[in-house]
């Protein structure tokens, strides 16, 4: 092989270039036993010399979670460097509680909500919006717009959203909670970077501007993976089958192979022109933490992620 054919070879590799100028956030959920709340703070702890853009903390279905998420919230702000952002839903509460929360939030100091739909609290029960209550995250993010200049999120299905009926009718949907005061979009994750590439066309050829962050699940556990895509109707490909194939009993193996899997989806996104990633961490911080190191993101290193000093 020549030097020229060498050359052309790294260049062909994904990681030849050095990523620059990336930003993260982190996705929590608020914990329901105490060692699930050592297992999650030791994560936050690992995780904050990053100095992601925020971190967000989940809302269970029907708003389940409603006091712990408030409190793993409050404490992220109280304890940590970190920017916390609060998940709240339409779900089992008029527009009152739902503005009292609001409120609370940013008594609290909390500036950042990610505003959802959500989900009924029955595995598979239509949604149905609450009498009185906010009928969707549109109605949602208007209405947080009016307790306060909240910074919101929403959420956006590059693969849509299995209610929505059609790829059009989930772009009009995100449209309408930008044009309500969205400023940004974070989307459900997905395994195919086609996917939120053809979305992203879908995206500005419908006028939409803000941001739209893609959502990244390093996948710590396949068969729990494939349940849930399933039901979110998100596809899970051939090849990703073929990867975890005979792993089921090697969780160390798994690991490294979910690492890779992130790690390359993050670089062709990259490549792609992408330099923003919400990492959906499942409150564990290993691949996380090496997902960011590829990216150049790391503890005590300018957070300009990836400058050469």
């Amino acid at each position: 092989m020549t030097e020229d054919q060498k050359a052309d070879l790294l260049k062909a590799s994904l990681f030849a270039t050095r990523a620059k100028d990336i930003r993260v956030s982190f996705e929590f959920f608020p914990p329901n036993s105490d060692k699930m709340e050592e297992t999650l703070w030791d994560s936050i702890r690992l995780l904050e010399p990053l100095q992601p853009e925020m971190v967000s903390v989940t809302y269970g279905a029907g708003g389940s979670t409603r006091e712990r998420t408030f409190s793993t919230v409050s404490r992220i702000l109280k304890e940590t460097s970190l920017t916390p952002a609060a998940h709240l839903t339409c779900v089992a509460a008029t527009k009152g509680e739902v503005d009292d929360i609001l409120r609370q939030y940013w008594d609290a100091g909390v500036r950042h909500i990610v505003a959802l739909r959500g989900d009924m609290p029955t595995v598979g029960e239509p949604y149905r919006p609450h009498p009185g209550g906010y009928e969707n995250a549109a109605e949602l993010v208007a209405g947080a717009k009016k307790i306060a200049d909240f910074d919101i999120s929403v959420a956006a299905y590059p693969e849509y959203h299995p209610e929505s009926g059609s790829v059009q009718a989930d772009i009009d949907n995100l449209k309408r909670k930008i044009d309500a005061g969205a400023n940004r979009a974070i989307t459900q994750y997905f395994f195919d970077v086609e996917h939120y590439f053809r979305f992203m066309d879908r995206v500005l050829a419908a006028g939409i501007t803000v941001p739209i962050v893609p959502g990244i699940l390093p996948v710590t556990n396949f068969e729990t993976a494939k349940k849930f895509s399933k039901a979110s109707g998100i596809e899970v490909p051939q090849w990703l089958y073929d990867l975890f194939d005979g792993l089921e009993e090697r969780p160390d193996c798994r690991q490294h192979v979910a690492a890779m899997v992130a790690m390359e989806q993050c670089m062709r996104l990259y490549k792609g022109g992408t330099k923003h990633f919400h990492i959906y961490t499942l409150n564990r911080a290993e691949l996380t933490l090496a997902l960011c190191h590829v990216l150049g993101i790391r503890p005590n290193r300018d957070q300009s992620a990836g400058e050469s000093k």
